[in-house]
């Protein structure tokens, strides 16, 4: 009898379709009324895939009272009750290190962009101004200071990014870090302060919501960059809106949004910040890798092996 799985959000469709020939998989986005499927269904599962999106709150843990294993795709544990998890002993099982070079790169494709204004020229060139005259001087990016909020995983890909643009990198995190030779900060502000580049790549969730608050933006200055890869929750948005109106900081790299798919109406009126899809990890090759990893982790849960990235 195969195990039976249920799917909450879309994955891709070579994933989905071995999953479903692996296991009893059921999409729960396919319900007209989730909730009263589960009601009547929830009790019949033992796996959950999901992803970083749409996560697993308690509601939907309780409601799945044979649930023994949740498999998310990305790195995001913020959607997920990793308490209720805990306490009803799930394993819990998500995608770190296989995105960590694209999501690097992401960064620094907005740390260029953002500061040679490249998403600005190319609109330059596409209105016809260019025939009125050159486009405005724009900012060096190679022998500047980046600061990094977050050296984890991502945090670390991102400075080795930083060393071919010989730029001194330091970081911010809890605590210092005794494998990381990097300048450590011993707050955000100091960090802002004296970097060119803030990026953000620290986790989202609750601890970390609106830590980039109007003090720090004031700190990086009018002639600092933000870029975030990470959660848009991190950053306080009206804060940053204001900023970038205002001029008090030079511009923003964002991936990321505080309530996604909606990005402020103000943020799209402006010329200094480049804005994308939170499509940091949106390769074909990471995401296959991502969705292996989704696959992996419950394979080795249900052959009664350790998973491969577990978060619990």
């Amino acid at each position: 009898m195969r195990h039976r799985v249920l799917q909450h959000g879309r994955l891709l469709p070579a994933v989905e379709s071995r999953l479903a020939a692996q296991y009893d998989l059921h999409p729960l986005w396919q319900e007209a009324d989730p909730q009263a499927f589960l009601k009547a269904h929830g009790g019949e599962f033992v796996g959950l895939a999901t992803t970083a999106r749409f996560g697993a709150d308690a509601a939907l843990i309780a409601a799945m009272p044979s649930l023994k294993i949740i498999s998310s795709f990305g790195v995001g544990l913020d959607a997920i009750d990793l308490n209720a998890a805990r306490e009803r002993g799930i394993a819990v099982g998500y995608t770190p290190d296989v995105l960590n070079d694209c999501v690097a790169d992401t960064a620094f494709a907005l740390v260029l962009d953002v500061a040679r204004r490249i998403s600005a020229s190319d609109r330059f060139v596409r209105r016809g101004d260019w025939l009125k005259g050159q486009f405005p001087l724009a900012t060096r990016v190679s022998g500047k200071r980046l600061g990094i909020l977050g050296m984890g995983r991502i945090g670390r890909v991102i400075a080795r990014r930083a060393s071919g643009f010989d730029m001194e990198v330091r970081y911010h995190n809890r605590r210092p870090l005794a494998d990381v030779d990097h300048g450590y900060a011993s707050t955000l502000e100091e960090l802002a302060a004296w970097c060119d580049f803030l990026v953000i790549a620290s986790a989202g969730g609750a601890e970390t919501r609106g830590l980039v608050s109007r003090e720090i933006l004031d700190a990086l200055g009018p002639e600092g960059f933000l870029v975030n890869i990470s959660r848009g929750t991190v950053v306080d948005e009206t804060a940053l809106v204001e900023a970038l109106q205002n001029h008090r900081i030079a511009g923003a790299g964002l991936d990321v949004f505080e309530n996604e798919p909606q990005v402020p109406e103000a943020l799209m009126a402006l010329d200094n910040v480049v804005l994308l899809p939170h499509l940091a990890s949106n390769t074909h090759e990471t995401r296959a890798a991502m969705g292996q990893r989704v696959e992996d982790n419950l394979a080795a849960f249900f052959a009664g092996r350790p998973l491969l990235s577990p978060a619990l």
